[in-house]
């Protein structure tokens, strides 16, 4: 692509921003709009997916989550860093993995497969009756979805409202989750290898998984151990509530 061609590129993603951004916001967003990330942001702006962007819901060093508006209604959009994300670690989960076994390992095929990955996996979470943030479109490294909150607001994550929630309400979402695993692996025959206080939404009455790109089909080599871990990870942390989770029991339970 030419420079000028480049130019007149960043000049139409600079007509989708909603608002001036604060000095983090600007960082951010100077940190991601690479040639392949203005690219992306272009055919999905196009394609009617991305009318206008907004401040920043969560960055991270493989990836930044903004705000978006499509036809008035609040999307989220999710860039995968091309240049900065941990691709060896995300190699990991699509090594072995039968739907992406064409994949090179070099950090730009990686990134841009773990974003498929991920907008396959929340298609998947749908279908098995997981409430997951609804996959709208995926191109290159950027991924369209649900916008989980309101008024530009993010629904918070658990670890940030525990100390608001009772005893009863910690329980109701414990149930919840373990179910949420539960439907994931013999619905979907998934497993999503990262459940944590960090990836579970309260929104509302919603309880909702996120973040589903290490997200792994229950035929990969390492499912079970995955698996077990995040039945491990819910037991170890309603526990701190005085909430009990047999792990093993509920392991075997899930996989029989």
């Amino acid at each position: 692509m030419r420079e000028e061609d480049l130019r007149r590129l960043e000049e139409e993603i600079d007509k989708l921003r909603m608002k001036i951004l604060d000095s983090d916001e600007f960082k951010v967003y100077s940190e991601i709009l690479d040639r392949t990330t203005l690219m992306a942001l272009y055919r999905l702006s196009k394609k009617g997916f991305i009318k206008a962007l907004g401040g920043v819901i969560s960055s991270g060093k493989e990836a930044n989550v903004l705000h978006a508006l499509k036809n008035g209604e609040e999307v989220a959009v999710k860039v995968y860093m091309t240049y900065t994300s941990d691709f060896r670690n995300m190699y990991e989960y699509i090594q072995g993995d039968p739907r992406f076994l064409k994949v090179k390992k070099d950090r730009r095929s990686v990134v841009m497969a773990w974003a498929r990955k991920e907008f396959r996996n929340l298609k998947i979470a749908e279908e098995s009756g997981v409430r997951a943030p609804e996959a709208l479109a995926v191109d290159s490294n950027v991924l369209v979805m649900e916008f989980i909150g309101e008024n530009e607001n993010p629904a918070p994550r658990l670890k940030d409202v525990e100390d608001e929630l009772e005893k009863e309400e910690m329980e109701e979402i414990c149930s919840t989750v373990l179910e949420y695993i539960r439907r994931l692996y013999r619905n979907g025959e998934l497993v999503h290898g990262d459940v944590s206080e960090y990836n579970i939404l309260v929104h509302g009455d919603e309880i909702v998984l996120i973040d589903f790109g290490q997200a792994v089909l229950n035929r990969h080599p390492r499912a079970l151990e995955f698996l077990k871990r995040d039945i491990e990870n819910v037991s170890r942390y309603f526990r701190k509530f005085g909430i009990e989770v047999d792990a093993e029991s509920i392991f075997r339970e899930v996989v029989s």
